[in-house]
């Protein structure tokens, strides 16, 4: 499973056409809300967990910049702040859809 295609559909939406002919829009505040990487989610080291610490918004923060592919399964989205260390896999975007459509 890995998207064909995966465009901004409006302002607020990156929508993915997945090769199973799924598709799938994601709100881009959610794509940043729930960006994956151990600044934004923390992390857990030796057994303990690292909470990450909270910043303020700055512009741009829900802007997407650019978007790359990371091997065969997970993009890397650029965000208008600066911030771009999220890596977002296949089956997390996935279930960030899934998720989404429970709320």
């Amino acid at each position: 499973m890995k998207p064909i295609s995966i465009k901004q559909t409006d302002t607020e939406t990156l929508t993915f056409t997945w090769d199973d002919n799924i598709v799938t829009p994601l709100k881009i505040h959610l794509l940043r809300d729930e960006c994956p990487c151990a600044e934004c989610k923390g992390e857990t080291i030796l057994m303990q967990q690292i909470l990450p610490v909270v910043k303020p918004k700055l512009p741009g923060h829900y802007e997407v910049k650019g978007i790359v592919p990371v091997g065969s399964y997970a993009i890397q989205i650029s965000w208008g702040d600066g911030h771009a260390t999220g890596l977002y896999s296949w089956e997390y975007l996935r279930n960030l859809h899934s998720s989404a459509g429970k709320n």
